[in-house]
């Protein structure tokens, strides 16, 4: 089974408010954006991973704090929902509306995401479908194609790091499931690349017997032919000799 992941994005949050109440919205997940994980890969999140299914039960939490009542949450994903998700080119796109007046943490956030005290977020999810690149280079390419469940996504105090404005990160156990499935595929190319050579020996152990066989039945022909001219040649003579002879 998948063990699930956590990513982290320090971004851009949005805190507004209209005549139905306070909303804060950005994007939990980015398509296409490479990142390093734990220094050991590199890892897409491709548009295909993520369908209309995975969003339709998706809490909004902060911190991952699982004891906590959301702060919104996605149900069925409708127009009435708390949490609205939406896939586009660049992403998934949440738009929360907050219960600023009755929930003092849904308060708290709205206020935090507003002056910038919060500006990342994270979500939990497990892996349904990947593939991987590049298993020369230092840091592979994993490619995630299909998510298997979207669990929740969390407001986070992420700090920005320099020349990038995407970080990840992966529960301990996650992580080493996910570096067991790249030491999996290293493995199993491998053992393509020794069938290969092993295969390539083969033919060319084939072609270099048959080459050889092919020389010996030169050779044969070669004294054949000498022979079939020595023996018109003695009869040649025979016949001269007879002919003296009469």
């Amino acid at each position: 089974m998948s063990k699930k992941e956590i990513r982290f994005l320090s971004l851009e949050l949005r805190a507004e408010e209209d005549e139905r109440g306070a909303y804060i919205e950005g994007y939990p997940i980015v398509f296409n954006q490479e990142t390093v994980i734990g220094g050991f890969y590199r890892e897409i999140i491709a548009p295909e991973s993520v369908n209309e299914s995975l969003l339709r039960d998706v809490a909004l939490m902060i911190g991952h704090d699982f004891g906590m009542v959301p702060l919104a949450h996605s149900r069925r994903n409708t127009e009435n929902s708390t949490m609205r998700l939406s896939i586009d080119d660049h992403g998934v796109r949440m738009r929360a509306l907050l219960d600023i007046e009755n929930n003092p943490k849904a308060k708290e956030a709205y206020s935090a995401v507003k002056r910038g005290d919060l500006s990342g977020m994270s979500f939990a999810f497990t892996t349904e479908k990947e593939s991987w690149e590049d298993l020369d280079a230092e840091k592979p390419l994993r490619r995630i194609t299909g998510m298997g469940k979207i669990y929740e996504v969390s407001l986070v105090a992420f700090p920005a790091y320099e020349g990038t404005s995407v970080q990840a990160a992966s529960e301990g156990d996650a992580l080493e499931s996910v570096l067991a499935s790249l030491e999996s595929e290293k493995q199993k190319l491998a053992d393509e690349r020794a069938a290969a050579a092993a295969e390539e020996e083969r033919k060319a152990a084939e072609a270099a017997e048959a080459e050889r066989r092919r020389a010996v039945l030169e050779r044969l022909d070669a004294e054949k032919e000498r022979r079939r001219v020595v023996l018109e040649q003695l009869n040649y003579l025979m016949k001269e000799v007879k002919h003296d002879e009469v």
